[in-house]
C-alpha cells in the first residue's frame, strides 16, 4: 500500500478536517454578518395592493397617524387601516378610480384590504406601540419620515442593537408629548439646553426606564 499512497496521504484527513472548520467559521461569518435584518429589510418598499401615498395623505392634506392606526395609542399593536376607513372618503373622492377597486371589493365583501406587511418584528420579540408613543417616541424614530414616502420604505434595521441604544438613553430620543404624531418635530435634545432639560425632565417624572435585560423583549 506503501506503493499506492505517498507518505503525505496520511496528513488528508487532518487537513480535510482543518478545511471544513476553516469554510464553516467562513459561511457562519457570512451568515451572522449578512443575514440580519440591517441587510434583509432596510430598504424593503413592497408593492402595495392601493398606491396610497402618505405623503399626499399626511404631509398634504394633514391626516393624524392616528386616523388609520387607531390602536397605537391603546395597543401593543398599531392596526392597519380598514376599507370603512378608506371609505369614509373615497366613498365621494375618487370613487371610482380603478386603483381603488381592491378597496371597494374589500368594503363590499367585508373583507381585510389585502396590504403587505411591512415593519415586523421577531415571533420571539416584544414589542408594545402604545408604551412608547405615551411616553414621547415618535413614530419617525422607528418609521422615518413616513409623511415625506410616497411608497412606505423600511428605513431602521430593528435589531437587538437598535433598540438597545434608545433603551440605554431614552432621552435622546423623546419628543414633547404634543409633537409625537407630528412627524415633523423635532426631539427634545435637539432644541437646546432647556430642551434637553425638559427630556431629563420626563425621564424622571414619567419613569422612564425601559428595559435592558432579556425578559424586556423576549417573553
Amino acid at each position: 500500500m506503501s506503493k499506492l499512497f505517498p507518505k503525505s496521504a496520511n496528513k488528508l484527513p487532518f487537513q480535510i478536517v482543518i478545511y471544513l472548520v476553516v469554510l464553516g467559521s467562513i459561511a457562519t461569518a457570512a451568515v451572522t454578518y449578512y443575514m440580519t435584518p440591517k441587510y434583509t429589510r432596510v430598504g424593503y418598499t413592497p408593492v402595495q395592493p392601493v398606491p396610497f401615498s402618505h405623503a399626499k395623505h399626511v404631509g398634504e392634506i394633514g391626516l393624524d397617524c392616528r386616523y388609520c392606526h387607531t390602536s397605537v395609542e391603546e395597543s401593543y399593536h398599531s392596526q392597519i387601516p380598514t376599507a370603512q376607513t378608506c371609505m369614509n372618503c373615497h366613498s365621494v373622492v375618487k370613487k371610482d378610480s380603478p386603483l381603488l377597486a381592491p378597496v371597494r371589493e374589500s368594503f363590499e365583501k367585508g373583507t381585510a384590504v389585502p396590504w403587505v406587511w411591512i415593519h415586523t418584528t421577531p415571533d420571539y420579540a416584544y414589542f408594545n406601540h402604545a408604551i412608547h408613543v405615551n411616553r414621547g417616541v415618535s413614530c419617525v424614530e422607528c418609521h422615518g419620515k413616513v409623511n415625506e414616502m410616497d411608497t412606505v420604505t423600511h428605513m431602521q434595521p430593528f435589531s437587538m442593537s437598535f433598540c438597545i441604544d434608545c433603551h440605554k438613553d431614552p432621552a435622546s430620543r423623546l419628543r414633547d408629548p404634543k409633537d409625537v404624531f407630528n412627524l415633523d418635530s423635532k426631539r427634545l435634545v435637539d432644541q437646546g439646553a432647556q430642551g434637553a432639560a425638559k427630556a431629563a425632565q420626563y425621564v424622571h417624572d414619567w419613569k422612564v426606564m425601559p428595559p435592558q435585560s432579556c425578559s424586556g423583549c423576549h417573553r
